[in-house]
Parts: C-alpha cells; sequence; structure tokens
C-alpha cells in the first residue's frame, strides 16, 4: 500500500522535472550528440533548415511585437498612477542600459585578462536545405518597431484613449505567439543550431574556451548585484548583506524552475521585508519581472561583446554598441520571463546589429542554455535589488506618500 500511495507522487515529480525546459533541451541534444555520427548529412542540414526558419519568422514578427509591448506600456499609464508609472518606465530603462554598459567595460577587461579566449570562425560549405526566400527590407527593424510603439502608445494615450484596449489586445496576441507557440519549439530550435555546431566542429571549442569565461561571468554578476544592494542600503542597520537573505528563497526556486515568473510571491515577500513600505513592492515586483532582467541583459552583453571581438578581430565601436544597446534595452519590454523566451526577441537584434554569423548564433544559443539558471536567479536578486533603489528614487520624484496614487 505504501508503494502504491507513493507512486502517483513520483510520477507528478517525474512529470514536472520532463516540462522544465532546460531538461527538455538537454535530453535532445543529448540524444542527437549520441545518433549523430550515424545521421545521414541530410539529416544535420534538416535540422539547421528548421531552426533558420523559425529565426525568419522572428525576424519578421519582432518590429510588430516590439510595437504592441512599447505602446502597451505606455497606454498603461492611462490605467494606472501616471507619474509612478513613468518613473517605473524610465528606471527599468536605466537600469537594463547600465548592465549592458558594466558588461561592456568587462569585455574590454576580459579580452586582456583571458587572451586565450579564440573561436576559429568556420569556412565550410555546411548550409541549410533551403531559405526564407523573401528579402527583408531595410527599414523592417526593431528601432522603427521601438519608434512606432514609443508614438502609437503616446497617440492613442493622449488622443484617443478609447483604443487602447485594440492594443492590449495586439500586445496579447503577440505575446501568446511567442509564449504559446514559439516557446514550445525552443528544444528544436536550439537542436538545428547544435547540429551546425557539431558538424563544424564547434561544440569542442565551446567546451575548451569558455569554462574560465563563465566562472569570470560568475564574478562579474555577484559584484554587480552587490553593488546594487549596497548602493540601496548602504552601511545602515541591518547591513545589505542580511537584506539578501530576505531573497534567497526566491532565488533558489528560480534557480531550480529556470522561471522567475513562478516564483514572484516569493520574490514580492523577500523585496517587501527590504523596504521602509512593504507595501510598494506589490507594484514593483510584477513590474519588473518581465522587463527588468539584470543578469539576462549582462550575461547576453557580455558574451556579445566577446563574440563580436572574436569573429571580427577587435572589439565592437562605441556607436555600433550604443546603437545596439539602445535596441536591446527597449526590446527588453517584448520579452516574456521565462525560460528561453528572451532569446527569441534578442536574436534577431544580435543579427540586425552586431552583425552575428551563423556560428555566433549557435554559441550564444548554447551559453544560454547551460548558463539560464544563473541568469534567472541573478534576476530575481536583481530586481529584489533594485525595488530599494526605486522606493528611493520615487521618494524624490513624488512629493507624495510612496503609494497615494494607488490608495485612491
Amino acid at each position: 500500500m505504501l508503494f502504491l500511495s507513493e507512486t502517483p507522487m513520483t510520477n507528478n515529480s517525474l512529470f514536472r522535472r520532463l516540462r522544465h525546459r532546460g531538461l527538455q533541451i538537454l535530453i535532445i541534444v543529448s540524444v542527437y550528440l549520441f545518433l549523430a555520427p550515424h545521421l545521414p548529412d541530410i539529416v544535420h542540414r534538416g535540422l539547421y533548415t528548421f531552426s533558420l526558419f523559425i529565426k525568419d519568422l522572428l525576424i519578421w514578427m519582432l518590429p510588430l511585437t516590439v510595437t504592441c509591448f512599447i505602446a502597451h506600456a505606455i497606454c498603461s499609464f492611462e490605467r494606472k498612477a501616471p507619474l509612478f508609472i513613468i518613473t517605473l518606465f524610465l528606471f527599468e530603462a536605466l537600469s537594463n542600459g547600465l548592465s549592458v554598459w558594466y558588461a561592456y567595460g568587462w569585455g574590454h577587461m576580459a579580452i586582456n585578462m583571458l587572451p586565450t579566449i579564440q573561436i576559429e570562425p568556420v569556412t565550410d560549405t555546411f548550409a541549410p536545405l533551403w531559405k526564407m526566400p523573401w528579402i527583408k527590407p531595410r527599414f523592417w527593424a526593431p528601432d522603427k518597431g521601438s519608434f512606432a510603439g514609443i508614438l502609437l502608445g503616446l497617440i492613442t494615450t493622449l488622443l484617443f484613449p478609447q483604443f487602447s484596449s485594440h492594443i492590449e489586445r495586439a500586445k496579447q496576441i503577440a505575446e501568446a505567439i511567442l509564449t504559446r507557440f514559439f516557446s514550445r519549439l525552443i528544444p528544436l530550435f536550439i537542436l538545428g543550431f547544435v547540429a551546425r555546431m557539431y558538424k563544424t566542429e564547434l561544440i569542442e571549442q565551446i567546451l575548451s574556451q569558455y569554462a574560465d569565461v563563465s566562472a569570470l561571468l560568475i564574478v562579474i554578476l555577484v559584484l554587480y548585484i552587490a553593488l546594487l544592494f549596497f548602493a540601496g542600503y548602504g552601511p545602515s542597520s541591518p547591513p545589505f548583506w542580511q537584506r539578501i537573505r530576505h531573497l534567497l528563497p526566491a532565488t533558489g526556486m528560480a534557480f531550480s524552475s529556470g522561471c522567475s515568473l513562478s516564483t514572484m510571491p516569493w520574490t514580492i515577500e523577500g523585496t517587501a521585508k527590504n523596504l521602509n513600505n512593504p507595501e510598494l513592492a506589490k507594484a514593483i515586483i510584477p513590474a519588473t519581472t518581465n522587463i527588468q532582467q539584470i543578469g539576462d541583459c549582462i550575461i547576453n552583453s557580455f558574451f556579445c561583446f566577446l563574440l563580436y571581438t572574436q569573429f571580427n578581430g577587435h572589439p565592437p565601436e562605441f556607436i555600433t554598441w550604443a546603437l545596439f544597446s539602445s535596441v536591446f534595452v527597449l526590446a527588453r519590454f517584448a520579452t516574456a520571463a521565462v525560460l528561453g523566451g528572451a532569446i527569441f526577441i534578442m536574436l534577431p537584434i544580435y543579427e540586425s546589429y552586431l552583425h552575428f554569423t551563423p556560428e555566433m548564433v549557435a554559441i550564444i544559443l548554447a551559453l544560454n542554455v547551460v548558463l539560464d539558471p544563473l541568469v534567472t536567479c541573478s534576476n530575481v536578486m536583481a530586481n529584489g535589488a533594485l525595488a530599494r533603489l526605486f522606493e528611493k528614487t520615487w521618494r524624490k520624484v513624488s512629493l507624495r506618500r510612496p503609494l497615494q496614487f494607488f490608495d485612491k
């Protein structure tokens, strides 16, 4: 009887584990690598062709997605306290932008600290079976979508507020396409680029070259999050490292689940303990979880810098990085805080503004899969730290009590 009563729980636990996107990717990639030596060349190319097709669909969809999300964010000013939302919107953009430039500075130091990192460009003839025949016009780009979203949001909010429901509906459709369709294709999407890495012998290079980089990246993240806590709390009593303890439960859940949305109740609870006004956590965390992803910004920007440097022979120029960072930060408003969701939005940006090759895309995809637990838990911890900084900012911006807009 004991065995029979425990079996359903065991099966449910196993089922929940199998639903973890990272585990799905690990299983599929492991099976592929085991069978790869015995597969015909057309299978490898077919997998890669499917991945490129999905990527091309995303490139076409991205400007509209960015437009819908940014317009929706601006229209939300009308439904909530305008000054509070505008302040939070700008605060999130600034915090993401600073983390991107923080990674840029560390990238310059890393290429001097770790001079042995070197990925050889691939020059073989491995190619997809076919490509999408339509050429994307130059005006159809994420930056144009960002500006269109800002303009559409402002016009709707100021002149035609009755149409805000249509923008919200468009945003919901775009979000559903990303999370219910594209996100479920993540394992197969990544598998195609793994096939390219296998056929071009990039896998061996990644394993041998990026171990030291990953260790350095952990130090970079820990330092930045510690700086955020110190900036928020300073030498106050209790000291900032005791404030970190309040967020450890949410951070641990984020590390194991790979989803910062699922840890939101615990993030709110831990953050509330650290704020002078605990109720403010209920307004900040839900608004920042999807957008303010510091770990994601630092890790991906850092690897983008290194890959650009390795494949081009020099670091990205200041103007190149400034344009990339601007679009990158605005595009954060169109990402979902679920496993692998952001990468769909960001890959076309890497290609458009940093000119990523298929090899570079394959490498950053592999690194995202491996480091996703680290990305997620650092997002949660950083959001908890930034909540205190926003509380201090809000007190300076508003002459009223922090939640007076919401009390009415």
